[in-house]
Parts: structure tokens; C-alpha cells; sequence
């Protein structure tokens, strides 16, 4: 008597699977696209950021709101900018591959110690995040902060990033970048900032919208004064 063979049934896929492969797929995604994202702004400049989007929205009611903002390559920003730059706000720039180990555990033990919140973020984080993130504090953006931080140094170099940070970053109500910064304080090209003058704009970018280079408080010249004695030491991308 023959033995009827009966075919096993494949069960379906369980739903846990089904959602471990959605998130698989979206991780592969978000990688490819990030990474495409970057290249392009490798070779293109990038035509807004989220934090210019979102002062324009604060001010939208301001029936005169207008974005100063003129881009400008590396080598026609003042080196002495650049160098007040790194001495003000990252001084290990040249040395570290996007994050500064030192930096961050002093700004850990600062904060824990009870003393005013301070990150221990570099310019290329802050790059990655003024470029591809919103501005908002969260540990989700801080998450995508560092998968940028760790692309821009990968396939852009300190040069290109240090091009992106001085043309995108905030300094002043509406003002975007050095040539329009430099144009409105001094009324002249970045190519010609002096040493001051550079240091006294590197020594507001923490509040831009309160500080002002042509009105520098007792402690932005104190600052300014620190950034010039420092920025002999300091190394750019030549």
C-alpha cells in the first residue's frame, strides 16, 4: 500500500520578523541616502539650512524679513577668521576625526558639577548638524548628528567643512556666513577682516542675536582678546 506524502505548509512570517525586516530596509535606505545626501554637498553648496527656515519663521511676521547670505570659496575668507575661528571654538580641529574626547569629558564634568550647561560639540559637529538637522536638543538628533559628523570628515576633509561652517554659520539677526557679516559690520569683503576684527566675530557666534562685534560687552572683549593670543597657535586646513 502506497504511503500518501503530504507537503509541509511554510508557515507565515511571524509579524515580529515582518517589522525587523521594515526597519532593515529603512536602515539601508536612510544609510544610502545620507550618503548621497553628503556627496552632493561635497560639490554643491547647500541653498539653506533648517536653522535659516526657522528664524525665517520666527520673524514672519516682520514684513522686511530678508536672509543676508552670500556664499563665498575658502580661499576668499580671511585666514585670519579662520584661524579665530578654530582658536575660539575648536581648537583641536586639525587633530581630531570629528569628535574631541577632551572636550566633551570637560563639558561632562562641567555640567555635572552644577555649572552653566556647555557642549563640547566641534565645528564639524556643528556643521552636520546646522547642515542636514534641525536645531532643537534631542538625543535622536544627536544620534544623527554623529552618523553626519562621521560622513562630512569621511568624504569631505577639514577644508571643505571648515568652507561649509563659515558660510552657513549664524552671525547676527538675518546674517548667514562671513562675506554678509563682513559686509554689514565693516562694510568690506571677508578676504580683508583684520585679526580684531576676525576675533570679535568668532567671539559671538555662541549668541549672535545678542552680541555684536560693533557693540562688544567687557566679556566679548575679554573673549576677543583671548582668541588673538591663541590664534597664532592655531592650525587650518592651508
Amino acid at each position: 500500500m502506497a504511503i500518501k506524502r503530504t507537503s509541509k505548509k511554510k508557515k507565515p512570517a511571524s509579524k515580529k520578523k515582518k517589522i525587523l525586516y521594515f526597519f532593515f530596509r529603512l536602515a539601508i535606505y536612510f544609510i544610502a541616502f545620507s550618503i548621497a545626501w553628503v556627496l552632493i554637498y561635497r560639490f554643491i553648496n547647500p541653498p539653506v539650512t533648517w536653522l535659516m527656515i526657522q528664524r525665517n519663521l520666527e520673524n514672519s511676521e516682520v514684513p522686511e524679513k530678508v536672509i543676508k547670505r552670500k556664499w563665498i570659496n575658502y580661499e576668499d575668507i580671511s585666514t585670519n577668521l579662520k584661524l579665530a575661528v578654530v582658536a575660539s571654538e575648536d581648537a583641536r580641529f586639525m587633530q581630531h576625526s570629528g569628535f574631541d574626547a577632551k572636550a566633551i569629558n570637560q563639558a561632562f564634568q562641567r555640567n555635572r558639577s552644577g555649572n552653566s550647561i556647555r557642549g563640547g560639540s566641534t565645528i564639524s559637529q556643528q556643521t552636520a548638524k546646522n547642515v542636514f538637522l534641525w536645531p532643537h536638543r534631542s538625543w535622536l538628533r544627536k544620534g544623527f548628528e554623529t552618523w553626519f559628523t562621521i560622513l562630512i570628515e569621511a568624504l569631505w576633509g577639514k577644508e571643505r567643512i571648515l568652507e561649509v561652517y563659515l558660510n552657513i554659520i549664524e552671525m547676527g539677526p538675518g546674517i548667514y556666513g562671513a562675506e554678509s557679516a563682513t559686509q554689514f559690520y565693516y562694510g568690506k569683503p571677508a578676504v580683508s577682516l583684520t585679526k580684531r576684527q576676525a576675533a570679535l566675530l568668532a567671539a559671538i557666534l555662541p549668541n549672535p542675536r545678542v552680541w555684536s562685534p560693533n557693540r562688544p560687552t567687557r566679556f566679548i572683549n575679554r573673549k576677543t582678546n583671548t582668541i588673538l593670543r591663541y590664534m597664532p597657535y592655531s592650525k587650518i586646513p592651508e
